[in-house]
């Protein structure tokens, strides 16, 4: 009998942390110094949102980051769900309430590509996220990017092909596959790439660029501590990138710094386990103090 209790009571705790996890989300600050950039540039990280709402109109999350006071919004992708028929005015309408308020850079994850490349399934769904946002102070960088004179801080949206995000099975990167999308980099500025996939940071390092923001992975899931994510996206157990700060030695002895989001929103598996969403502030000074 006591052995059905505890498996009971586990089950109840099991419930209240999936319930209050994939209901909330936390705050994390990371600070990085940069000696190419000439002005502190401080910004949000937003990635995985997939139409969450936390609170009416995303109130809350709205307030976090007002709370906060950055120079810039960048979205690392995956802001809807691509879903047929599925409404994605949620996160247009949280898009639109920033861009008012900062300059947003919005680079592409999967499910905003899905929509583009699958019109046989997703119909005219692009087209129209695309004519709900609001372009006055929102840079859509897909296989482009954009330049921050006065910090000297350019910003690339890199956009992927499908064969890079198949299940089980990782497509191998042709080291010249980056630059043929997006051009030689500009390495007389300090460079933010914003690439969805965090399975191909080498890919991204070799490329030459300094920071890289990612999400796509959901934190793992589930994780378990000491042990990390459990699943990511591609059905891989405990995978290599799951969240927080990854470093790669670039080709010109430099360092390539991953920031992993564990992103705010759910999709396939709709639940998180220790596992909360994360808003991230991340601020890269100069280090000529």
């Amino acid at each position: 009998m006591e052995y059905i209790i505890l498996a009971f009571l586990f089950i109840v705790i099991c419930f209240i942390i999936v319930t209050c996890d994939t209901n909330r989300f936390v705050l994390k600050k990371y600070e990085f110094t940069n000696e190419k950039v000439t002005d502190t540039f401080h910004f949000i990280l937003l990635s995985d949102l997939h139409n969450k709402s936390f609170g009416k109109e995303n109130k809350k999350l709205l307030k976090a980051i007002d709370e906060r006071k950055p120079d810039a919004i960048l979205c690392a992708g995956d802001i809807l769900t691509a879903k047929p028929g599925n409404d994605f005015q949620v996160a247009a309408r949280l898009i639109n309430s920033l861009s008012e308020k900062y300059p947003v850079y919005y680079g592409n994850g999967n499910h905003e590509y899905r929509l583009k490349v699958y019109p046989e399934t997703y119909g005219n769904m692009a087209e129209e996220y695309e004519n709900a946002l609001n372009n006055n102070n929102m840079f859509r960088l897909i296989n482009e990017s954009k330049s921050i004179k006065e910090k000297n801080i350019i910003i690339y949206g890199l956009e992927i092909e499908k064969d890079y995000y198949k299940r089980f099975h990782k497509e191998t990167m042709e080291k010249e596959y980056i630059s043929s999308l997006l051009g030689p980099i500009r390495k007389e500025a300090c460079t933010i790439l914003i690439g969805h996939n965090p399975e191909y940071f080498e890919q991204y390092a070799q490329y030459g660029v300094d920071f890289v923001l990612a999400g796509h992975v959901h934190g793992g899931v589930a994780r378990i501590p000491f042990l990390g994510g459990v699943i990511s996206p591609s059905l891989r157990i405990f995978p290599k990138y799951d969240g927080g700060i990854f470093k790669i030695k670039k080709q010109d002895g430099g360092i390539s710094t991953m920031i992993l989001s564990r992103g705010l929103g759910c999709h396939t598996i709709p639940v998180r386990f220790l596992n909360p969403g994360e808003l991230i502030e991340i601020t890269i000074r100069s280090e000529k103090r």
